[in-house]
């Protein structure tokens, strides 16, 4: 009889995302019960969650959370900071013993904002000199890991199943108008702290049930344009992929959900002539960033979520809103257990790009 570990499950790893279109911050106590309700579809390897609204003190400054393998990392890694941001506030990130984590690493917080004379002499905008350092951290200084980098919103991931995740850093402490979560089952990488979903750059973060058979081709295109994919991962570059898009390139959500999951030749060559001009384009202009393979995700950013499975709609997803708040999760369950009452339930298509706004609609 086969048991747990001895089988390859290519369908398992949970999400689960709640947004408040009214801005309205709620506690991580709602999402930690969404996600352990699925608590079958991960194995304890991996399990995260992003938050978005959960630091209005500190708003107008970068948070940055990192990993350290011990002291030395955390003193370069801290030397580099200072050399180029100012730090605002810096401490440890609250935790508390939890049964189930373990080989905990060193785990900091640190507001900064760029230093205007390090800015000025880069020659570039604030958010792509961000985005290089927290590049240059993660593949030059050995032992730390920069896993969330945006304003006003927070990554907290570790080896465990999100449940015990969400105790381990006290989220229930924690109010914010969007929630993502995500239950790992490792089916091609292994499970470490991180290798654990989120992840996140900016204001981007990324959660995502599937396996990309596209990783290899995704991975070298991106990396032409200065990204570094060196976390043993997919979703990393799936993360890169919609930063390049969106902040560099200037593509809006539905058009990049046009170039990662693309509508099939045929289905194009049936569209009216104004969209069938604009998606040959899309598809011509980023053939490299076409993701194949199963996959479903939740992308958070600033003042929005965004839902997307792949063109063929080979992972779960169900979408429910009640009121002004937008419930998408693995399985109907998942929401079910937060609201039962829902004004409306829904699977979107394969390709169907879900977007929610802060006083917007889903689109």
């Amino acid at each position: 009889m086969l048991r747990e570990g001895e089988i390859r499950i290519p369908s398992g790893c949970a999400i689960s995302g709640i947004f408040s279109k009214s801005g309205k911050r709620i506690s991580g106590e709602a999402i930690i019960k969404s996600i352990a309700t699925m608590h079958d579809r991960s194995n304890g390897l991996g399990g995260g969650f992003a938050a978005y609204g959960i630091y209005p003190e500190y708003k107008d400054y970068y948070a940055f959370h990192i990993f350290y393998d011990g002291n030395i990392s955390k003193r370069e890694c801290e030397e580099f900071l200072e050399r180029h941001f100012d730090i605002i506030n810096l401490s440890k990130i609250p935790t508390r013993k939890t049964q189930g984590i373990t080989d905990v690493p060193l785990i900091w917080r640190y507001f900064v904002t760029p230093l205007s004379t390090k800015l000025s002499d880069s020659q570039l905008d604030e958010k792509e000199f961000v985005a290089r350092c927290v590049m240059k951290i993660n593949t030059k200084i050995d032992g730390a890991y920069v896993f969330s980098s945006g304003k006003n919103m927070g990554v907290f991931k570790a080896v465990g199943y999100p449940e015990d995740v969400g105790e381990f850093y006290r989220l229930s402490e924690y109010e914010g108008y969007c929630w993502t979560a995500h239950g790992r089952y490792p089916t091609n990488t292994p499970g470490w702290w991180g290798g654990a979903h989120p992840f996140a750059l900016l204001d981007y973060s990324v959660v995502h049930n599937g396996e990309i058979s596209s990783y290899d081709a995704n991975r070298r295109t991106i990396e032409m344009y200065g990204y570094k994919c060196t976390l043993q991962t997919d979703t990393e570059a799936i993360t890169y992929i919609i930063d390049y898009l969106n902040r560099r390139i200037g593509l809006n959500l539905e058009e990049i959900s046009s170039v990662v999951a693309a509508p099939f030749w045929q289905v194009i060559d049936r569209m009216p002539k104004e969209e069938k001009e604009k998606h040959t384009y899309l598809r011509n202009a980023f053939p490299s960033l076409l993701i194949t393979g199963p996959f479903s995700i939740l992308v958070g950013f600033d003042g929005g979520m965004m839902a997307l499975n792949d063109r063929l709609k080979l992972r779960s997803m169900v979408v429910g809103e009640k009121d002004d708040m937008v419930y998408i999760a693995s399985e109907e369950c998942a929401i079910r257990v937060i609201e039962q009452n829902l004004d409306k339930v829904w699977s979107p298509q394969g390709g169907e790009a879900v977007i929610v706004t802060l006083n917007g609609g889903a689109k």
